[in-house]
This record gives structure tokens, C-alpha cells and sequence, in this order.
């Protein structure tokens, strides 16, 4: 059993080797010549005229975060849902209460406005 990890360790091991292999080759081949117009920032192809605007509301990482734990919620019925004949009423118990904590964050999320993208 013990062969079978020192194999992954030399496959992870030869898979790092190789990458900082490649990565200093590429620094020592690749030429270097910057000048001021190259340092510029760019973006979409459009050249920068005004100064770049670095603020986003905080609303949007609250709906972000809210679709990352309703996705979560997603992802934990398809087990549950695999193995509904082996949990029984227990799990069905628990996935009702599960899913009742959910909906009961949604709400306070809805009512809070935290959903509304004004």
C-alpha cells in the first residue's frame, strides 16, 4: 500500500519539477524590453482616458455570496437524494430541516433587500 503513495509523490513530484522546469526556461528565453506604453494598463481594447474606477457596491458580493450558499444547497440534495432509500425518515426529516434553515435565510435575505439589484 505504501508503493502505491510513493508512486502519486514521484508523479506530483515530476509534475512540479516540470512546471518550474518550464516556467525558468520561459523567463530565460523570452525577451524583456518594457517601455512605458507597454506597462499601461489595457483593457477590452480600449485605451484608458479617465481614471480607472476601482468601487463596486458592497450588494454585489452579498448576491454573489447568496448564489455560492444556495448553490451549496444544491449540491448536498443530489446525495441525499442518491441515497433516500437507505436514509429513510430520518434523512427526510433532516433534509426538510435542512431545507427550512435555507428558506428561512432566503426571507430574511429577501426582506433585507439584499436581492435587489438597484
Amino acid at each position: 500500500m505504501v508503493d502505491n503513495y510513493a508512486i502519486i509523490l514521484i508523479m506530483i513530484l515530476t509534475v512540479l519539477g516540470f512546471g518550474a522546469l518550464l516556467l525558468s526556461i520561459g523567463v530565460l528565453v523570452r525577451p524583456y524590453k518594457p517601455t512605458p506604453r507597454k506597462l499601461q494598463s489595457y483593457e477590452s481594447g480600449v485605451p484608458n482616458i479617465e481614471p480607472l474606477k476601482g468601487r463596486y457596491t458592497p450588494r454585489f458580493y452579498v448576491i454573489a455570496i447568496l448564489f455560492v450558499i444556495f448553490d451549496i444547497e444544491a449540491i448536498f440534495l443530489f446525495p441525499w437524494a442518491v441515497a433516500f432509500d437507505q436514509l429513510g425518515l430520518f434523512g427526510l426529516v433532516e433534509m426538510v430541516l435542512f431545507i427550512v434553515i435555507l428558506l428561512i435565510g432566503y426571507a430574511y435575505a429577501w426582506r433585507r433587500g439584499a436581492l435587489e439589484w438597484v
